[in-house]
């Protein structure tokens, strides 16, 4: 995006009220954080997110994304099953409903793109402790579809390509990089991060169960950039970014003196801890060097019972957002829903067209191409394609011939597309 173009998004970037999802405002808002996460992406791989990061601290932005994810995430949980009770809920097209679930996912990745940077977890002020409140939400999901024995793997996925995607790669990557900033910046976020029950916890849980890796038919696969992918016998040992990203975050919390003195080490919490012993094996610890001194804590712990917590009068700081929009909605989520039907999710035809000519604009073909890991590959024979089809430009060929072969195949959508 041009800098002018970016400027104008971020400025544009607004909270919405929880009846107002779906609207036509509302859908303004998400092609602008659509359009900021894909320039996001780009600009991040190329290594030049500075002017977006500057962007979102200078108009405190920060906070906003934040509230926005978490009234998503409350849609989803309270109205959106409401929703499809209703016996008036018939839509044209399901892709508006589809676009509301999809923008959680776009807010997480964007944050997850710029929050590496100091500036951005410092703006964001006090709605930090709601974004870790929210990431330790969905680690829990995702840690409770653990049900395997720790020592065994599943032989099915816990987890959808797209849960793992909000629910898996971000969430550990802002949790560590939370982890890092509460310890140097945001202190009055340890009482809450190092609360008895939660991250770390969780933390163990996916170390010693890790929802990205399953094994159908004797074949391991794991979880990475998007999909999931067999894993040869050769690679086995090695740590996916995943894995890192967990080991980083109990890093951070673990060896953090101001979390070590509040976090209540009990009977439960250390035989909780103490688990990750078994698993810091000298295949992983020449992968991540940083992990001797964790080795060296735990085997502290293991013969030592650590001082309690003070029992001073402690004044904390805990999330709001998400009880705020629950106090605000309780009881309305019938009528929320009802709104929504007639006025956002049963558009006319032309609306939809309408609609669809924007969703084309943010969605374009060359900005995917460009996001897209893989080069495209022949619709006929699978080699690498360097050829599209000119009139819908949707479907690529590595040469003029498979072009022709898959002509009548793809003459009915071509019409349709074009």
């Amino acid at each position: 995006l041009p800098p002018a173009e970016a400027e104008a998004l971020v400025r544009a970037l607004q909270g919405s009220e929880l009846r107002d999802i779906g609207g036509q405002g509302w859908l303004r808002q998400h092609e602008y954080v659509e359009k900021l996460n894909m320039h996001g992406i780009l600009s991040a791989s190329a290594g030049q997110e500075q002017l977006l990061t500057e962007l979102l601290v200078s108009h405190a932005k920060i906070p906003v994304l934040i509230g926005e994810l978490i009234s998503v995430e409350i849609w989803k949980h309270k109205i959106f099953p409401v929703l499809c009770r209703l016996q008036d809920f018939k839509p044209r097209s399901t892709f508006p409903i589809y676009v509301v679930l999809h923008h959680e996912a776009s807010i997480i990745n964007l944050l997850e793109t710029v929050f590496f940077h100091k500036e951005i977890c410092e703006s964001a002020e006090d709605s930090i402790l709601d974004l870790i409140d929210y990431c330790h939400r969905k680690l829990t999901l995702l840690a409770a579809r653990s049900t395997a024995a720790p020592a065994e793997l599943p032989a099915e996925p816990q987890a959808s390509p797209s849960s793992m995607q909000v629910r898996g790669k971000p969430c550990s990557s802002l949790g560590n990089v939370c982890a890092e900033e509460c310890g140097q910046r945001h202190r009055e976020a340890f009482p809450w991060v190092a609360a008895p029950a939660p991250p770390a916890h969780l933390r163990v849980s996916g170390s010693t169960v890790s929802p990205w890796f399953f094994c159908p038919s004797g074949k391991l696969k794991k979880f990475e950039n998007g999909t999931w992918h067999v894993v040869p016998p050769e690679e086995q040992g090695k740590m996916t970014k995943l894995d890192g990203q967990v080991w980083l975050a109990l890093l951070n919390l673990l060896l953090s003196p101001e979390c070590q003195r509040k976090y209540r080490f009990d009977g439960f919490n250390k035989s909780q801890l103490l688990k990750l012993r078994a698993f810091l094996t000298d295949v992983l610890i020449d992968q991540l060097p940083n992990l001797v001194e964790m080795q060296r804590f735990l085997s502290y712990l293991a013969v030592t019972d650590p001082a309690p917590p003070r029992k001073d009068l402690i004044l904390e700081q805990v999330p709001v957002i998400w009880d705020h929009i629950l106090k605000k909605n309780s009881g309305k989520w019938e009528a929320i829903a009802k709104h929504q039907v007639k006025h956002a999710f049963s558009p006319t035809d032309e609306e939809l067209k309408l609609q669809a000519r924007r969703w084309a604009q943010t969605y374009s073909l060359d900005m995917m191409e460009a996001l897209a890991p893989d080069k495209p590959r022949c619709r006929v024979c699978g080699a690498e394609a360097a050829k599209r089809c000119s009139r819908c430009r949707n479907e690529w060929y590595c040469s003029r011939a498979c072009q022709v072969q898959h002509w009548q195949k793809h003459k009915p959508a071509c019409d349709l597309m074009a």
